[in-house]
């Protein structure tokens, strides 16, 4: 992985915690079906969490052995580990270790948020990213990942859109007419008025080409759980919003992903949605 955002995020962490970033462990960490979590500490009173998409395709085959679970990055016991050496697994080539390190990233970047936000964005708590783009009539959206109450909420309001997703059978029969394949994003991305990303676009790689193939004109949202707390890395690159998952109960959180939970069991209850928002007069490629 050659992830510019990530490693610019890397470093931003770095340079704010500073050297309070040596005392911060991993205290637990659970890969679930469907998210991966990470909960830092660095003693009783001070505890964050991080979450990014467990990776679909980051095991080949059955896990059936130590020798296969080292090969898909299971490697050596997460908890206890220091989460500066952790979060740069966020780089990992194995899946699993990129997740594990992507979320140990983001809860690091909810941290560095805490001691530093950003004046030229706007945090808007229990806010929907979806709500948030304004969307307006006629506009055309291309969707990137079958993400699902988007898609619903697209097809509801007649809006005239594509989704760009690798896996076709991501998408329902009916939502087939809207469905392009990943391959085509050249071609696709540039005609866009507004763009809607998924945050799960870090793990592959493939967001910043995403971003730079948007018309400057276009309004660029980057949604999902993956997307940290840190926006500077994605606004340089044209995103306008974010759209995320602030964990606020950890132990809880984590918990409901290691029984297989996914978004609709954690927000509103373990986790709130937020979004991170350009202020306007920051706008500018």
């Amino acid at each position: 992985m050659q992830s510019a955002i990530l490693n610019e995020t890397i470093a931003a962490v770095t340079d704010i915690l500073g050297p309070e970033l040596d005392a911060i462990t991993v205290e637990r960490a659970v890969i679930g079906l469907f998210f991966t979590g990470v909960k830092l500490s660095a003693g009783p009173e001070i505890a964050v969490a991080g979450t990014c998409a467990t990776p679909r395709d980051a095991i080949a085959g059955d896990i059936c052995c130590p020798v296969s679970a080292r090969a898909a990055g299971l490697r050596e016991r997460i908890a206890g580990r220091p989460a500066a050496e952790l979060m740069r697994d966020a780089l990992a080539p194995e899946g699993l270790r990129r997740a594990v390190g992507i979320a140990t990233l983001n809860a690091l970047a909810e941290w560095a948020w805490r001691r530093r936000p950003d004046p030229g964005v706007a945090l808007l708590p229990g806010t929907d990213a979806f709500e948030a783009t304004e969307l307006r009539d006629g506009e055309r959206v291309v969707l990137v990942g079958a993400f699902v109450p988007f898609l619903k909420e697209l097809k509801r309001r007649r809006q005239p859109f594509l989704v760009l997703e690798q896996n076709p059978a991501a998408l329902k029969p009916e939502e087939m007419p809207f469905y392009r394949p990943a391959e085509l994003a050249a071609e696709i991305v540039p005609g866009a008025d507004v763009l809607l990303i998924t945050g799960a676009t870090l793990i592959n790689d493939t967001l910043e080409d995403l971003l730079a193939l948007a018309r400057p004109d276009a309004r660029v949202t980057v949604l999902g759980p993956t997307v940290g707390m840190l926006p500077d890395a994605f606004l340089a690159r044209g995103a306008d919003i974010l759209g995320s998952a602030r964990i606020t109960r950890p132990d809880d959180f984590l918990d409901l992903l290691a029984e297989g939970g996914s978004a609709p069991h954690f927000l509103g209850h373990s986790a709130e949605k937020i979004v991170l928002a350009r202020i306007p007069a920051q706008r500018g490629r």
